[in-house]
């Protein structure tokens, strides 16, 4: 390839199979973002990347107004599980939940789930709108996976048809919780972590959780926290206490570049 008009850094997620020489059709929304946006032309580079089928650097093919034609040419990153954490959260203004979805995403929660609960404001969710900046982030800050944005649930939904085997964390503002690390030690990973809303949980609520097996209630400092922040906070404490297998970014990116281009 030419490295003078590769541009590795373009990471797009792609659902469709990724194979050596099987053309991949991108569709017309990434076809306006490649053409328009990054002013791409047939003959550049981009990556391709899905759990399932891992990191591929693509070749354009043809990229016009409405269509995008790429096929992969070079395997940069094997297939990978990333099993991280869930986020359950009640929903809080767009602005900033916006910005805690895509937080979320770079800290490698794997699920994002919505719930409802007594004192939550928004009495709606744009689930695709969520998962479209999921997407944007995972394709920014190196995984391979997307987050998986559930359909809405009332608390009361999601303690019934919580899973076996995986702990919830709740992020206590009452001081009803250990110190988060205290808590976890010894604790299985991975975990969910549930963010309340911005007026906290109702009095039954509590109490409700208190009686699930499943759940760890804890503490997240000294002060209270906005429903944003707490989760994002304690995404970051779980990383920081479990560890991260994934391959770091920046040597991800030596390895892109190295095939791009040696190619």
């Amino acid at each position: 390839m030419d490295e003078t008009t590769a541009r590795p850094g373009v990471r797009l997620h792609c659902d469709a199979p990724l194979a050596a020489g099987a053309p991949v059709e991108l569709g017309e929304a990434r076809a306006h973002y490649l053409r328009n946006v990054m002013r791409m032309r047939a003959g550049d580079v981009v990556s391709l990347f899905s759990a399932a089928h891992g990191e591929w650097a693509a070749r354009i093919e043809a990229l016009s107004r409405a269509s995008c034609v790429a096929v992969p040419v070079a395997a940069l990153r094997p297939p990978a599980a990333e099993d991280g954490p869930w986020l359950c959260f009640a929903p809080i203004k767009r602005a900033r939940l916006d910005a805690m979805v895509e937080k979320a995403t770079e800290l490698g929660a794997s699920r994002l789930l919505p719930v409802f609960t007594r004192h939550t404001a928004m009495e709606r969710v744009n689930v695709e709108r969520l998962a479209s900046i999921a997407t944007e982030a995972a394709e920014q800050c190196e995984r391979l996976s997307v987050p998986e944005v559930a359909a809405p649930a009332t608390l009361a939904e999601l303690l019934a048809g919580w899973p076996a085997g995986r702990m919830l964390v709740v992020a206590d503002e009452t001081g009803g919780g250990a110190p988060i690390a205290a808590a976890l030690a010894g604790a299985s990973f991975p975990l969910a972590i549930l963010a309340g809303p911005e007026g906290g949980f109702a009095r039954a609520e509590l109490d409700a959780l208190a009686r699930a097996v499943f759940v760890r209630r804890v503490g997240l400092g000294p002060r209270i926290l906005r429903a944003d922040t707490a989760a994002i906070a304690a995404l970051a404490i779980l990383q920081a206490l479990a560890g991260d297998g994934a391959i770091a970014p920046r040597a991800a990116s030596r390895a892109r570049d190295g095939i791009i281009h040696g190619a």
